[in-house]
């Protein structure tokens, strides 16, 4: 199957390049987020070429500038795959759009359901929430993929700013109050691949939520990364409270993935399967 992917540097493009060597990738030159209708026409332009999927990879990632810069998130996060997903329904390809865990507010404790109502905290996740509702409004073959915690060899992430903060620190303070399920952007991209298949041969469109397991704290997640990498670093566990950022973060980021195993039998990996083969990359 032909893909087009939004994306060249990112986490996720990456990973995708790794697995579909053979897909077009569009970097901000070849299709500017910021420019929704510059995407959209370099999706016609894919499809007519022969794309059968398309794969939106890229994103408005600084969750805490986003703050004050929401007008922008909006028109990359909300506006510009609302547009692409307009132009693949038009071209008759399904289209697959990654969001967050970052759409729900974090009450509670037990896992989001994929059909759970939206109360995004932050400028990021409104972002979020309202690509997802311009792909949905597209009207074609579409997934939705919600993810959290996302972690590789590439770019930055938490495990490589943990890992370099536990070569230069004996200590490190981590919030243990927000709970989620740390994702390799591998396991992410195999999974797309495998929706987008299903997509083709006629799958339902909808939204689907993957996430690693078992769910951690973002401070468990550091203890084990800190092990794992053989650093002698301790981890103190604080509240939220204690670390306040300029965006407000969900304490409850786990999500419930049992439909997306349901329907496209792809179970939720084991995100310390991924952190030994991001560590194994990183050395």
């Amino acid at each position: 199957m032909k893909l087009v992917v939004f994306g060249r540097t990112g986490q996720l493009a990456q990973a995708l390049a790794r697995r579909a060597p053979d897909a077009l990738f569009l970097d901000r030159q070849a299709a500017d987020l910021a420019d929704p209708e510059a995407c959209a026409a370099a999706l016609r332009r894919a499809a007519a070429e022969g794309a059968q999927a398309a794969i939106n990879a890229a994103a408005y990632m600084a969750v805490d500038r986003a703050e004050a810069e929401e007008p922008l998130a909006t028109r990359i996060n909300g506006e510009a795959p609302g547009a692409m997903a307009q132009a693949a329904a038009q071209a008759g390809i399904p289209f697959l759009q990654v969001s967050s865990d970052y759409v729900f507010d974090g009450r509670g404790e037990a896992p989001h359901a994929p059909d759970e109502p939206v109360a995004p905290l932050s400028a990021y996740g409104r972002s979020k929430a309202a690509g997802e509702a311009g792909v949905r409004d597209a009207g074609g073959a579409h997934a939705i993929l919600r993810t959290s915690w996302v972690f590789s060899a590439d770019g930055g992430n938490f495990v490589k700013t943990m890992l370099r903060l536990g070569a230069e620190r004996d200590a490190l303070r981590v919030v243990d109050d927000q709970i989620g399920g740390p994702t390799e952007a591998g396991d992410i991209a195999a999974a797309l691949l495998v929706i987008a298949g299903a997509l083709k041969a006629g799958a339902p469109s909808g939204t689907w939520h993957f996430a690693g397991a078992p769910d951690v704290s973002w401070a468990g997640f550091a203890h084990e990364i800190m092990t794992r990498a053989g650093l002698d670093c301790a981890i103190e566990r604080i509240p939220s409270s204690e670390y306040p950022t300029p965006a407000a973060r969900p304490l409850n980021s786990r999500l419930d993935c049992s439909r997306t195993e349901a329907v496209f039998g792809i179970a939720r990996p084991d995100w310390r399967d991924g952190l030994t083969r991001v560590l194994e990359a990183l050395t």
